[in-house]
């Protein structure tokens, strides 16, 4: 048998070549199992997002329809300004800042690093809170949004330590904010909790939309150019030549974001008929992406969701009919729930809904008279989906008619009564 010889420098060469063979597909397989942005790695789902962290709520119950590692903080980078934006609506409605006021611009607005949105203000420069808000939610300006700040608490940090304060009372456990504007990359919170506060802000705060959903606006006269709304998905842009392409009809805000560290982001609302939706996707690989996924979510729950009530406002629930009070003209009154109770479920199913407790004020808070329409305890009922997953939601119950309160001489009989019951009760239990 003959043997083949390979010269040593030969057998060098093809121990080289396989090295590279090697080394390239250990970099392919590395690319593929790493894939994300320099914001991390994304996550596997079933919708196939390429996200890091994602999440779809529906904007009145707050009931989650999609989401994919949605507790994990994350910098959010711009979409920090939510929660400025919120305390400054919440500064006006509580009568401690005006639209109209005149903010003048403090060197820490002015000398804000270059390297992010900003409308270019100068120190001592003076613009009305309403001015420097659109700025903000529009062209997400990082001046103007510290000037707010400085305006509110004296200082980026003293404003810093109060949406600290706000997101403890507002329940968003996994928010640390070191920044009023997100440039920071140690500010972090959850798909979840920015979920949450966006449907706070919704509710409280509807104006909110007027601002966010504006396509354009010009910030000074001089001006040779408006700002322009970084949300591409806004439905008004169906009609914009170079962002036609992202408009998504319903949608009207909220804020979009980019860090190094986190990413493209977005928060997102949508609204058609009278479904709401909001959206937070993490860690997108473009601006473009951030919509692109977005848009995803939309068009899932969309295609496989609708509103179903399963109690209806004004019903009498069975196991409650009525409740005892003291000193009415009747011992009871009939009550009804207050609301509708309405969940998001898949289309063509029979949710599974029980009721799962109902919760009844005590007689010494039910006292004649009592009003139709009063708060007289709760009912909560629980719905299941195809999951297994559980969602339970609580609503008032309430009287359906007025009791008066008994006469002296009803009250004085009613009284004589119980205690000769409770005398005879008494002496039967001797026995």
């Amino acid at each position: 048998m003959l043997k083949a010889k390979i010269s040593p420098p030969k057998m060098r060469s093809v121990a080289i070549a396989f090295m590279a063979v090697w080394l390239a597909v250990f970099s392919v397989g590395g690319a593929v199992s790493a894939a994300g942005t320099p914001g991390g790695e994304w996550v596997d789902n079933s919708l196939g997002l390429e996200v890091s962290s994602a999440i779809l709520i529906d904007a009145d119950s707050g009931q989650a329809i999609y989401e994919v590692n949605a507790d994990e903080p994350r910098p959010p980078a711009s979409m920090t300004k939510l929660m400025t934006e919120y305390i400054v609506l919440e500064e006006i409605t509580n009568k401690h800042l005006s639209w109209d006021d005149i903010v003048t611009v403090s060197e820490e607005a002015a000398s804000t690093p270059p390297d992010g949105s900003q409308i270019y203000l100068a120190q001592g420069d003076q613009h009305t809170v309403k001015e420097l808000y659109i700025a903000m939610a529009i062209q997400s300006a990082n001046d103007a949004t510290i000037a707010l700040a400085s305006q509110i608490a004296g200082s980026e940090q003293g404003f810093v330590e109060k949406m600290n304060e706000t997101a403890k009372e507002l329940g968003l456990t996994t928010a640390n904010y070191t920044s009023a504007t997100g440039l920071s990359d140690t500010t972090v919170i959850s798909a979840r909790d920015m979920a949450k506060l966006a449907q706070v802000i919704l509710k409280k705060h509807p104006e909110f939309l007027e601002y966010s959903s504006l396509q354009e606006h010009k910030f000074r006269p001089r001006d040779k150019k408006p700002m322009y709304n970084l949300n591409w998905m806004l439905g008004t842009n169906k009609n914009n030549t170079n962002l036609k392409a992202f408009a998504y009809e319903g949608v009207d805000g909220m804020k979009t974001g980019y860090i190094k560290l986190a990413g493209y982001t977005f928060t997102g609302t949508v609204k058609r008929g009278d479904t709401r939706y909001i959206s937070v996707v993490m860690n997108t690989k473009s601006k473009a992406a951030r919509f692109n996924e977005t848009a995803k979510l939309y068009n899932y729950a969309f295609n496989t969701f609708e509103k179903k009530s399963v109690v209806a406002a004004k019903s009498v629930v069975e196991s409650v009919k009525t409740v005892k009070i003291k000193k009415g003209a009747s011992k009871t009154v009939p009550v009804i729930t207050e609301s509708d109770i309405t969940f998001t479920v898949k289309k063509g199913t029979e949710p599974k809904i029980e009721l799962a407790g109902s919760q009844i004020m005590s007689e010494s808070e039910l006292v004649a008279p009592i009003k139709a329409g009063q708060k007289v305890g709760t009912v909560t009922y629980k719905y299941t989906d195809d999951q297994g997953k559980a969602l339970e939601k609580t609503i008032n119950l309430i009287a359906s008619e007025d009791v008066k309160k008994a006469g002296w001489f009803k009250l004085m009989f009613r009284g004589i009564g119980s205690f000769f019951s409770g005398l005879f009760n008494g002496i039967v239990n001797l026995f």
